[in-house]
């Protein structure tokens, strides 16, 4: 047991050096846009599947919340959240819709939308990120691999520099953290 958890270990230390190269010139760009959007109203909505739902859940409630500093409570969404419209879009229009249509009832083009998907190509994510493009969202992604679909539709799809799944999703509550931890050093009083 010992050995597994000691290679778990290296394997996250590893990813977050490669990371910490690679990702914090995206990572400021993101959080900048962000900021931008919440200062002239606009609100952050974000999603995706699994473990990425639950990291978007996240990242909203420490916005609309508090991360670290007291400060006014921020706009920010996870689409994940509501049930009876996930039941109900999938029902009638397929679960590749669930997150379009959230984005089509409450997006406007001083919004940012945030998908989350560890390999970039989840099909719901992808379709709500354009249907976010078209209506003139700013676009953040959160992935990982090679980036997927999300790097041709994202204004900065943060691609964490490796292809295990779990790797991935804890540099992406990682960047969330981060994010919120910028976000809140504008709107601390």
């Amino acid at each position: 047991m010992q050995s597994i958890i000691l290679e778990e270990f290296k394997s996250h230390i590893i990813t977050s050096q490669k990371s910490m190269d690679s990702l914090s010139k995206d990572v400021e760009h993101a959080a900048k846009i962000c900021i931008e959007s919440l200062k002239i109203n606009g609100k952050l909505i974000l999603f995706g599947n699994g473990g990425s739902a639950s990291d978007s859940q996240h990242i909203a409630a420490e916005l609309t919340g508090r991360y670290k500093t007291d400060r006014k409570g921020l706009a920010a969404i996870a689409l994940s959240t509501d049930t009876s419209a996930i039941t109900a879009i999938s029902n009638d229009f397929g679960y590749e819709e669930v997150f379009k249509r959230q984005v089509q009832a409450i997006a406007n083009d001083s919004d940012v939308v945030i998908g989350i998907s560890t390999g970039g190509s989840s099909k719901n994510v992808i379709n709500a990120l354009e249907l976010a493009n078209n209506i003139g969202c700013k676009i953040i992604g959160l992935s990982g691999k090679d980036g997927g679909e999300m790097g041709n539709i994202c204004d900065v799809n943060i691609v964490v520099p490796s292809d295990d799944t779990p790797r991935i999703q804890e540099m992406h509550i990682l960047i969330g953290h981060m994010l919120c931890h910028l976000i809140d050093q504008e709107f601390t009083n």
